[in-house]
């Protein structure tokens, strides 16, 4: 005898079965909170139910990338439409973009993926009406003022011939002062014809997540960052003051004299040893960075070189030199492993790239993969709130500017201060060491 698979969900909060039941009675859904607050799943559950039964052949489901929208929306951790329609589904194409095929008490339905976080993201959403549009981290997506290249407006553009339009959105607070808020979600409480409905939630009102558990989420943040504001206490903040609070209150607790000796007391070993560079130009410096990466996934930033060109003139050949004596002095001591060299410099990353060759260097010369920088700010706070970032003496330019980054106070929009007052060339070269380990960092942190 075969059984039905179901999903394993926890019982849901009133505040999450009221916002489900309301859903119905509203064009428009926003839900905004902490991580981890059941804000997606329950999206999930509503675009299923509305999919069985519209009139609409094709909707939208978009994320920041594309892969953010299939693993938050198709997937979502068992929760997704995916899993929702297990059975009646399949992922193919349509029109060239991915889509998930369904197969409803209402007849076929193409949900296609895409992402909407770039100035040329509307591109791909063109051509199509949808029904739906089910949208992961919203304010991440791209907007401005021109209809015709805001993903933002786009998409509500592709649902005005729509049958059955909905609307479902969730975020995680950002800047008060975000323009997702001033033109959309607040702005849209007391004027929106066709019923908004919109819902805040805390990490508490999930209730499958156990005290135990939320220690564990919580200890992946440093408590004095805006970070943890938003993403635990589910707080609208503004980025401002210092990056790294921890680091700068209590430097010592990050600080290494003598690696080889630390890694004997702790009986472990590198896995990976990376090579950061980030060149400056006639005002700023240019900096080569080692960074070690132990099986445990510890990081521990090893050797600096700093080049201030404000004090010394260095050209193409000198820069050359100074990057072989800088990789066989460091290769020597720690192994081989692989360069990310800022990308914006295609000219010199040639150079160092042929200097590699040419003088049988143990590295690999490569783009750096300049993720946003955001992201490189968490997953640096991720490795500083769980012990698992120390910085030699050896690096003393990296020390200082872990100690004075600070944010812009006057951007809307999260952005890192960049008007020489902080040392922006180590923390890119820093970043850029580590960002090809980036999945795997993170995914060590979110095991606990």
């Amino acid at each position: 005898m075969s059984k039905t698979a179901t999903i394993p969900y926890a019982e849901f909060s009133e505040k999450h079965k009221a916002y489900i039941r309301n859903a119905a009675n509203n064009k428009m859904n926003v839900a905004e909170g902490a991580i981890r607050s059941g804000k997606t799943i329950d999206h999930c559950i509503i675009a299923a139910m509305y999919l069985e039964k519209c009139r609409d052949k094709i909707h939208l489901a978009s994320g920041s990338t594309i892969g953010n929208a299939k693993l938050n929306i198709g997937v979502c951790n068992g929760f997704g439409l995916e899993n929702l329609f297990r059975g009646r589904c399949k992922w193919g194409k349509y029109r060239d973009n991915e889509a998930l095929f369904l197969y409803t008490q209402t007849g076929e339905k193409i949900v296609v993926f895409a992402g909407g976080g770039k100035s040329d993201s509307y591109k791909r959403i063109l051509g199509n009406s949808y029904g739906l549009w089910i949208a992961t981290e919203i304010n991440e997506h791209y907007d401005n003022e021109d209809s015709r290249t805001s993903f933002i407006k786009v998409a509500f553009g592709r649902q005005a011939a729509a049958l059955d339009p909905l609307v479902l959105w969730d975020l995680n607070p950002c800047n008060p002062h975000h323009s997702i808020y001033e033109n959309y979600i607040d702005a849209y409480k007391d004027s929106y014809i066709g019923g908004y409905q919109y819902q805040h939630f805390t990490i508490d009102d999930n209730l499958s997540i156990s005290e135990q558990r939320k220690a564990e989420i919580k200890s992946q943040y440093d408590p004095s960052s805006v970070w943890y504001r938003r993403d635990i206490l589910g707080q609208r903040c503004i980025a401002e003051g210092l990056i790294y609070q921890c680091f700068a209150d209590n430097t010592s607790k990050y600080l290494v004299t003598d690696a080889e000796k630390w890694l004997k007391e702790h009986d472990t070993h590198f896995q990976y040893i990376s090579f950061g560079v980030d060149f400056g130009g006639t005002g700023s410096a240019t900096k080569f960075q080692c960074t070690g990466i132990t099986a445990q996934y510890v990081v521990i930033a090893l050797e600096e070189e700093y080049i201030d060109h404000k004090k010394e003139s260095v050209d193409p050949d000198d820069l050359n030199k100074r990057y072989a004596a800088f990789i066989e002095r460091c290769t020597k001591k720690w192994g081989s492993g692989i360069t990310r060299a800022d990308s914006a410099e295609q000219i010199l990353i040639r150079g160092l790239y042929n200097t590699a060759r040419t003088q049988g260097l143990r590295t690999q010369v490569k783009n750096a993969l300049k993720m946003p920088i955001n992201d490189r700010i968490k997953l640096t706070l991720l490795l500083m709130a769980q012990g698992r970032l120390f910085v030699t003496k050896d690096c003393p330019h990296l020390i200082d500017a872990f100690s004075s980054a600070v944010y812009d106070d006057s951007k809307a929009v999260d952005t890192r201060l960049d008007d020489g007052t902080s040392d922006i060339d180590s923390l890119d070269a820093w970043e850029y060491s580590i960002e090809g380990y980036y999945k795997m960092l993170e995914a060590a942190g979110h095991r606990g």
